[in-house]
């Protein structure tokens, strides 16, 4: 299993490029799992856990792993499933969003798969809003084609852990919330958690807020405005976009964007719960005017009243 991940920092030349690489693991028998390679930092079979009493009671305990403790959730039953039962199969997928690093344990981890985000699906309306997937994809696996849902770890870690919105004292601006009443942001993000945590940081400043679930539909949304005949750096104050989406990521959204004349100036900020140095490198190597690590309720708000500032002058 080490073999199998030994490589993914070097995997970072998928990121822009509108592709992705899958973990595929079983949580059921029956069907296919996966999370995005770039949030897992190893798997490994399931070290001994420690209870934690008082926790959520998806956290089944506490694994040290080179002198660092963390916590393991068993993502079976975060998803509504019945509890794991640990067995010689299972494995601990140890991932870092949104700068913690927990462990989800699963039934098995089958394998890595290379795809373009093309070929993510968001997941069929029927299912409803309180399923766990960000996203579905079809691959033949094993001589048979398979349904790989793509589960919203960033949906089962709110539900454990809680995101404060609440701003410290000192952040807002108070002389620019006059500003801010009215004026428009467009966010697009596959989980409607991310969406939801970003509108009601936002709100708090008296924002529009215009959510979209993928960078294809923002794409096209600001086809339309631009087609329409508006000014889009007058139209909305600033694009806040993720970087993994169905049909097209944050990094090719930047880049369309800043490829078309009539859009090439808007204010672009990445928000999302990959981690590491490859991110600013990316920002810069796509045209991002900033970076945010998911969920810095704080720091968004900053990065907002800079730009709501940086607009004023311009006008002035």
């Amino acid at each position: 299993m080490t073999q199998m991940l030994a490589s993914v920092d070097q995997r970072t030349k998928l990121v822009g490029e509108n592709r992705l690489e899958l973990l595929l693991f079983r949580i059921s028998v029956t069907q296919l799992f996966a999370i995005n390679v770039f949030k897992v930092k190893e798997v490994v079979k399931v070290p001994p856990l420690s209870s934690m009493p008082g926790s959520h009671s998806s956290i089944i305990g506490v694994a040290n792993l080179r002198g660092l403790s963390i916590p393991v959730i068993d993502l079976r039953k975060a998803i509504g499933f019945r509890p794991s039962a640990i067995h010689p199969e299972s494995n601990l997928i140890v991932t870092e969003y949104n700068r913690s690093v927990q462990g989800f344990l699963v039934d098995k981890v089958e394998h890595i798969v290379n795809l373009t985000w093309g070929d993510i699906m968001p997941p069929p309306k029927t299912v409803g809003r309180d399923n766990y997937l960000t996203a579905i994809t079809r691959i033949e696996y094993q001589d048979k084609q398979e349904l790989v849902s793509i589960i919203d770890v960033e949906k089962v870690l709110a539900e454990i852990i809680h995101y404060d919105i609440r701003l410290s004292d000192g952040v807002l601006d108070e002389q620019l919330l006059p500003h801010m009443l009215g004026r428009k942001v467009l966010i697009a993000d596959d989980s409607a958690t991310a969406r939801r945590q970003v509108r009601e940081t936002l709100e708090q400043l008296g924002l529009e807020v215009i959510e979209v679930s993928d960078g294809l539909l923002a794409l096209n949304q600001l086809k339309k405005w631009c087609d329409e005949g508006k000014v889009i750096t007058d139209h909305i104050l600033m694009l806040i976009t993720d970087a993994e989406m169905p049909e097209m990521d944050g990094y090719k959204l930047t880049y369309e964007v800043r490829n078309d004349k009539r859009m090439a100036d808007l204010f672009i900020t990445l928000n999302t719960s990959l981690s590491g140095s490859f991110n600013n490198a990316m920002v810069e190597k796509v045209g991002c005017n900033r970076f945010i690590s998911k969920f810095q309720p704080d720091l968004l708000v900053e990065v907002v009243q800079d730009r709501l500032r940086e607009a004023l002058m311009a006008k002035s």
